[in-house]
């Protein structure tokens, strides 16, 4: 069985991936931020993480077969209403963040051998929102560090991203607080519907696995077709 480090895995697609990897009897260690969480399996180990100000893993083990990195934010403001300091705390949240952590378990997932590291970005990269320029700057960012990475770090650890459009979770709430803000959401995908959860999870519990093995440095648009259909 393998060991994962999930940051951002007491909520939204981190949940559903902590589960889904610990149904296969893996061993999950999960980060939360401020709401604690504790589980009543033994292959699920939580622990609190400010990425902003630690990254101490003292608690993982010697290898570490992957890290996905789930933390992100959905701040949707017009651009000449935001300031520079809310740009720096969305980059360091989602890239600097990111960096620390994979940094900080890189000895682990070299120790492992044939490991796997999955972050995620958002569809707004490519297709480009209106009020969009917090999240996309930063994601963005997200892109290019995984293809850098998939490259530095071939042919031992392999470095995918995926890049969901509107999913169901706690940080889109705002979003989707009403029936017919979902139902206007799902008519704008051409699957006619938003995301859920299990989807971006199934995805990032491929890039872990061995079925993946000849897939790295790929963005994967996991978002109903939104990104490439008209």
């Amino acid at each position: 069985m393998k060991n994962y480090l999930i940051i951002g895995g007491s909520s939204g697609i981190g949940l559903q991936l902590t589960h889904t990897l610990a149904k296969k009897n893996h061993t999950v260690y999960a980060t939360y931020y401020q709401k604690e969480t504790h589980s009543d399996t033994d292959n699920i180990h939580y622990h609190p993480l400010n990425v902003l100000n630690e990254t101490d893993f003292s608690y993982l083990p010697d290898k570490l077969h992957g890290l996905i990195y789930c933390v992100g934010n959905i701040y949707l403001k017009q651009f000449s209403q935001l300031k520079i300091e809310e740009f720096q705390r969305d980059y360091d949240l989602q890239v600097i963040g990111a960096i620390k952590c994979i940094q900080a378990c890189l000895p682990r997932l070299k120790a492992c051998k044939h490991s796997s590291i999955v972050l995620f970005s958002t569809i707004s990269v490519q297709m480009g929102f209106d009020f969009h320029s917090l999240v996309s700057s930063s994601k963005g960012a997200i892109e290019g560090l995984c293809r850098a990475l998939a490259a530095e770090f071939a042919p031992d650890i392999r470095v995918n991203c995926i890049a969901p459009s509107l999913t169901d979770t706690p940080m889109a709430d705002r979003l989707l607080r009403t029936d017919k803000q979902k139902e206007t959401q799902a008519q704008s995908n051409p699957l006619k519907r938003i995301g859920h959860v299990q989807d971006s999870a199934n995805m990032a519990n491929f890039l872990l696995s061995e079925k993946s093995d000849w897939i790295t440095g790929q963005i994967i648009h996991v978002d109903g077709g939104m990104s490439a259909l008209r």
